[in-house]
């Protein structure tokens, strides 16, 4: 599903007093190794002719190569003790995301000799991108082979992703917020302001005349669009040409995003476009969430950004779906009802092969387009942007999906170590309602994309922060009984 490969520039680094022939043999190992990763690979094989970063003449042609080869994160791998401020410069032009990593080093030779010193030189390397202002992810002290390598290169690639999208978020806001909903007010000029995250505007009069016009069309885009929807029981519009009018909304929509560059969606979902094209848009949604562009409900620009940094974590691998917070279970004490009219996409369910369309049962026009089904088991992330007062947050917490009592629209119970703890934390804010959530454990990405962004801070509920801290340093989650 993954439609942007991450570009990694990769420096390895060398110091002249220890051994030049261990270092190149480590970092012809790690271009090796990182040919088993979903990356496109940047390196410095033609700055000098061992490839390696030790000396100031290479600073200039290596940050200018990697800036030209629009990497999205820098690896420096210490294939010796290093050397430190050349790291710093070349981090500090780049200005991506950097991981810092050297192999374990070996036992002293027989004669006393120590070939690499490669943790002395990571030491030294932390300290000097603190004084340069370098915000950087560390891979502590282990061998290529130990587990915890695979692991941190793929976090790391996933931080890279989330940073990307969040630098370049382009939000497509069809309409206002429904009046009443004054907790979707949002500073729009602040987030241009303090996270370049750009809000580009429709009408909901020029959407639904797009609409139309698309449906006589038919475009490419549009086929597409029926053909996923009849894989769902669509028979609540046997009567009517809602199943084409959805199809044409999707395709409408998917349309304004590739040409004004946007990478997710917020909509007014009620009540003019029911007026107006007999329909709920709610599956619509669903389906461009599948496509990698995440739609939200109730023009919700923050959950639509929250919504982009949860795919990217996940490397849209698994589509995101977003929900209300809504009701806590009758006979679970830490399990909440992550629901919404039925905007969650088709290929999560339970069971996709009972998915139907439905009318919606809230709104008394009942018009249909909305979902009717369970999400799947398994492992949860929820994540949600938010801020008021010139301050902003990123909750985030894990949970899992249990059983529950059925429910109309799109469901799924989600069970975590602590609800008081979630309800207090989201209750007092600056959050609301709305969340993003994705198949998977995240947190720790998430909260480690935050070091990236300025001005964001990360606000964990289960795992806490220390619990976060603890899988970030051992590459694992803490055991209860450490």
């Amino acid at each position: 599903m993954n439609k942007n490969k991450i570009v990694l520039g990769v420096a390895s680094t060398r110091r002249e007093v220890f051994s030049r022939e261990e270092a190149i043999r480590y970092k012809n190992l790690v271009l090796d190794k990182l040919k088993d990763f979903d990356v496109k690979v940047i390196d410095i094989e033609d700055i000098n002719e061992e490839g390696l970063l030790f000396e100031e003449a290479h600073v200039e042609e290596i940050v200018k190569k990697f800036v030209q080869a629009g990497v999205d994160g820098v690896f420096f791998p210490h294939t010796n003790f290093g050397t430190e401020y050349l790291v710093a410069r070349v981090a500090k032009q780049v200005g991506k995301p950097v991981l810092i990593w050297g192999p374990r080093d070996d036992a002293p030779l027989e004669n006393g000799v120590r070939s690499r010193d490669t943790q002395c030189g990571l030491f030294a390397t932390g300290k000097v991108l603190r004084r340069f202002h370098v915000p950087f992810t560390y891979l502590v002290n282990v061998t290529m082979q130990d587990p915890q390598f695979d692991k941190g290169i793929s976090d790391f690639l996933s931080v890279c992703a989330v940073v990307k999208a969040f630098r370049s978020t382009r939000i497509l806001q069809i309409s206002t917020r429904p009046s009443s909903f004054w907790t979707m007010i949002v500073n729009e000029g602040e987030l241009l302001e303090k996270f370049g995250i750009e809000v580009v505007p429709v009408s909901m009069s020029e959407l639904i005349s797009q609409v139309k016009q698309e449906k006589e069309m038919k475009s490419d885009r549009y086929n597409e669009a029926v053909e996923k929807l009849r894989k769902i029981d669509c028979s609540v519009f046997e009567k009517t040409d809602g199943l084409e009018t959805m199809a044409a909304l999707n395709s409408v929509i998917r349309q304004y995003c590739s040409r004004l560059g946007c990478n997710a969606v917020c909509i007014q979902c009620w009540t003019q476009m029911q007026e107006e094209i007999g329909i709920m848009p709610c599956l619509s949604n669903g389906l461009l969430c599948e496509e990698g562009i995440p739609a939200v409900c109730e023009t919700d620009i923050h959950g639509a950004i929250s919504a982009i940094m949860i795919q990217e974590a996940l490397l849209q691998t698994s589509p995101i779906f977003f929900a209300d917070l809504t009701v806590r279970h009758p006979y679970n004490e830490n399990a909440e009802l992550l629901w919404h009219c039925g905007n969650f996409p088709p290929s999560l369910a339970k069971k996709p092969e009972e998915a139907i369309a439905d009318k919606h049962f809230v709104f008394p026009t009942h018009k249909p387009g909305t979902g009717n089904w369970e999400l799947k088991k398994g492992d949860i992330t929820v994540c949600r942007f938010d801020g008021d007062n010139g301050k902003y947050s990123l909750f985030l917490g894990e949970g899992k999906a249990v059983d529950g009592p059925h429910t109309l629209g799109t469901y799924v119970w989600l069970e975590v170590p602590d609800w008081k703890a979630w309800e207090h934390k989201l209750v007092t804010g600056p959050y609301v309602h709305h969340c993003a959530c994705g198949y998977g454990k995240v947190s720790s990405i998430l909260y480690e994309a935050c070091k990236y962004i300025p001005g964001l801070t990360p606000d964990p509920a289960t795992p806490d922060e220390e619990e976060i801290k603890y899988e970030l340093i051992h590459g694992a989650a803490q055991q209860e009984d450490i």
